[in-house]
């Protein structure tokens, strides 16, 4: 069970004032998620233009100055298709990484999935196979591709807690049946982020907290930054044990 911060994600500069939008900002609000617990960190490079970005241009600067703020962190990052919104440009950015990540999330929605996971595994990348649905699921079971990854990645994006309960049991219903046996890291988003962060230390599963997921803390006041929103995430599973 860990904690993972996402500092970031495609979140635009006026969602919070303490969103991290360039290398060093990221590595500054990298340094002190550590430093508040949590275990690792998954980000979204940007560009010159602030745009988010895959080139090696915008990875590379940005891994380098996260590796030398967070020694002995694992790094994780995004390979979303609408990034570059390119799947001939998200696999050619992936083989031409200097820097490279510890893991990358690849999104089983997306039709280049199987390709996408194929770059990132001859670079020797770690997949997280990121599953938001139950079709998901039974596209990862048909590939068979679940023992082949780093860990499972069940992000529910429904906002009624209800709806967003079942699909997360669906996923990991679809996932019991096949015997996948990896590494689960459950999250939500915005309105499910907290009940979320329960469920998963109930489940011994791993989850996720941050700028990219939501700005709110367990209490609904704005938290100062990601450091805050990774602290309160720590306080809930270590409560749990």
């Amino acid at each position: 069970m860990i904690v993972q911060t996402c500092i970031n994600g495609a979140r635009n500069a006026d969602f919070h004032l303490q969103l991290p939008l360039d290398a060093e900002a990221m590595a500054r609000d990298g340094a002190a998620c550590v430093a508040a617990g949590a275990a690792e960190l998954h980000v979204h490079a940007r560009g010159l233009d602030g745009r988010e970005s895959l080139a090696p241009e915008a990875m590379d600067p940005t891994m380098l100055a996260l590796r030398r703020a967070c020694p002995g962190t694992l790094i994780g990052v995004s390979t979303g298709a609408w990034i570059e919104n390119n799947d001939e440009r998200t696999l050619a950015a992936i083989a031409g990484w200097t820097e490279l990540p510890d893991y990358a999330s690849v999104n089983l929605s997306e039709k280049a999935a199987p390709e996408v996971m194929q770059g990132l595994r001859q670079r020797g990348i770690g997949i997280e196979a990121g599953l938001a649905s139950v079709t998901d699921a039974e596209r990862l079971v048909r590939l068979d591709h679940g023992s082949q990854v780093l860990r499972i990645l069940i992000e529910i994006s429904e906002q009624e807690l209800d709806v967003a309960l079942e699909v997360s049991d669906g996923i990991a219903a679809v996932l019991d049946r096949a015997g996948i046996r990896r590494a689960i890291l459950l999250h939500g988003a915005d309105a499910t982020v907290w009940p979320f962060v329960h469920r998963a230390a109930e489940r011994n599963w791993s989850t996720r907290v941050g700028l990219e997921d939501g700005k709110q803390l367990p209490d609904g006041t704005t938290a100062s930054g990601n450091a805050a929103l990774t602290a309160a995430a720590v306080a809930i599973f270590r409560a749990g044990r």
